[in-house]
């Protein structure tokens, strides 16, 4: 199993989940995140004073998927995430080791 976790624009959210929820995935966890990357963050004006916005709003997506799945949940975050800006994001991929369903028992990937 691999744990697909994304971080991206806040807006790009929606489209995200609706196309994972066309793939079939149903556990997504999406937690509200701050952070920079090539962009460094930005200057803004409020009140006629200037101040420097370090850490961007970003958005965190993790899903578990099984092996098989991995490369499809890739390229459906990468394709509804994709703005051609700076700041779209990134994708990681980790192994997995086990996953038990709480409530259940099950394990693998009859947890999922």
């Amino acid at each position: 199993m691999k744990l697909v976790t994304a971080i991206i624009k806040p807006f790009k959210l929606e489209s995200v989940r609706e196309s994972l929820a066309e793939m079939g995935i149903q556990g997504v966890t999406v937690t509200e995140a701050r952070g920079f990357g090539r962009q460094n963050g930005h200057t803004e004006l409020y009140r006629g004073a200037e101040y420097i916005v370090d850490f961007l709003p970003k958005t965190k997506v993790e899903v578990v998927v099984m092996d098989e799945q991995q490369e499809a949940v890739m390229d459906a975050i990468h394709k509804a995430a994709y703005s051609g800006k700076i700041g779209d994001g990134k994708i990681f991929i980790r192994s997995v080791e086990q996953v038990i369903r709480i409530r259940t028992g099950e394990t693998g990937e009859a947890a999922l």
